[in-house]
């Protein structure tokens, strides 16, 4: 059996966030493999506690993936500022073709883009992915479930930070499918009886207030913060109020697009001139919408950029909606060279948290190892880029941990799932229940 075949059957996706199944970049050419360790995310550690208890894995599955990919070259980027996480993957390291890579605390240094350019010099064509330059990114996660794969242990937990307003900010290994309320009790539980959850992080994220909402392959953490937070406050808002606002009072001053890592770096995202989308007619808004297809929804412009709150990034994500409703072609500049000033308008991950007001949350994030034990979890058929899985199991049926409940057809873009638990399937829907016994 090939390396693609045990990642495939893992189940194994992107554990950064995109959930790409991982199989496929495993079947390139390539002559570099990068990790992704950056983590930018404000008050999640999880890459963190994995590069620093797991570096070993984390190397044998780069190696792995540079052996079916053909590359010649591995490079790990993480930051400058964890130099113990450095010191654990120095010890980990057995391969003159791997290189550790140091980066700034900026944000977003992990987005592909600008990693790949950082570490190689490559600058990724518009709308193009890093294979285009000869490049596969993986997060260190993915690269650590790629090893387990090999030994044919299939994808059933998660790395998960849980921080903000709770008693102890933990990092555990959690089964997939663990409620976010099983989570919060891994943290002592939250501080304020009112609150607000991100999930995945504050910037790119979601705010939620489903308990019962399940963690995935993807999610990197939940983030506690007071009702009353501002960050809460303004991301409860509907996505017609938010657009409302925008149209009203944006002075176009440009601010978010002069702070775009995107636009800094090279590439035609231009947020101030999308804005003009939310004012315009049909005609406009298609000339507007141009200028959001390249953007990666880091979320700078509106939590960071713009000096009048308002929300220019979620206006990115209109136009970028409504031009594949359109079937609307992006006719922007395709020729890339860094801003002149890139360096010096990069944005300092502390100067970003106290703009956001939560340096008062950064707390470590204890490692707990697998401290969490649900006795029921939910979960998702649907938790990476593709189609759905379909289920392979009844209700009622008994399945031990690490079985195979559900799978994508053949030929389609997707990734297999496995119980994360032993115990009965209950119920089967667009989640399977599985309790425990």
């Amino acid at each position: 059996m090939s390396i693609q075949e045990d990642i495939r059957n893992a189940g194994v996706v992107g554990a950064g966030g995109a959930g790409f199944p991982a199989h496929v970049k495993a079947a390139a050419r390539v002559d570099c493999v990068i990790a992704n360790g950056a983590e930018c995310e404000p008050l999640i550690h999880k890459d963190l506690e994995l590069m620093l208890n797991k570096p070993r894995q984390i190397v044998e599955g780069l190696k792995l993936l540079m052996d079916a990919t053909g590359a010649a070259k591995g490079i790990i980027g993480l930051k400058r500022k964890n130099e113990t996480a450095i010191q654990a993957l120095s010890e980990a390291l057995d391969d003159d073709r791997i290189r550790l890579h140091l980066l700034g605390d900026f944000y977003p240094s992990g987005d592909e883009y600008i990693l790949v350019y950082d570490s190689t010099g490559r600058l990724i064509p518009p709308q193009g992915i890093p294979l285009d330059v000869g490049i596969v990114v993986n997060n260190v996660e993915t690269l650590y479930n790629i090893r387990r794969a090999v030994d044919g242990v299939p994808v059933t937990e998660k790395f998960v930070t849980v921080a903000g307003a709770v008693k102890e900010p933990s990092t555990a290994i959690v089964p997939i499918g663990t409620t976010y309320r099983d989570a919060l009790e891994m943290a002592g539980g939250p501080i304020p009886k009112a609150y607000g959850l991100f999930t995945g992080g504050i910037m790119m994220g979601s705010l939620e207030f489903d308990l019962d909402a399940p963690i995935t392959k993807t999610c990197a953490g939940l983030i506690v913060l007071p009702e009353d937070h501002t960050l809460v406050q303004r991301m409860s808002q509907t996505e017609s109020n938010m657009h409302r606002i925008g149209k009203s009072a944006c002075d176009q001053c440009s601010y978010c697009t002069e702070l775009c890592p995107r636009y800094i770096l090279g590439y035609d995202v231009q947020p101030h001139k999308v804005m003009r989308s939310l004012g315009f007619t049909k005609t406009g808004e298609e000339l507007w919408n141009q200028f959001a297809w390249l953007c990666c929804s880091c979320g700078l412009c509106t939590l960071y950029a713009c000096p009048e709150n308002l929300f220019p990034k979620e206006a990115c994500d209109r136009s970028k909606e409504s031009m594949k409703a359109a079937n609307q072609r992006w006719e922007g500049v395709t020729r890339v060279s860094p801003h002149p000033m890139q360096e010096g308008r990069r944005t300092p991950l502390k100067q970003l948290m106290k703009k956001l007001g939560i340096m008062g949350f950064e707390r470590p994030s204890r490692f707990r190892g697998r401290s969490v034990v649900p006795k029921r979890v939910r979960i998702p058929l649907h938790q990476h880029v593709g189609v759905a899985a379909t289920p392979v199991v009844r209700t009622g049926e008994r399945v031990e941990e690490g079985m195979l409940i559900a799978d994508v057809p053949e030929g389609k873009l997707g990734a297999a799932i496995h119980s994360s638990i032993a115990g009965v399937v209950r119920e089967i829907g667009d989640v399977v229940v599985i309790e425990r016994e």
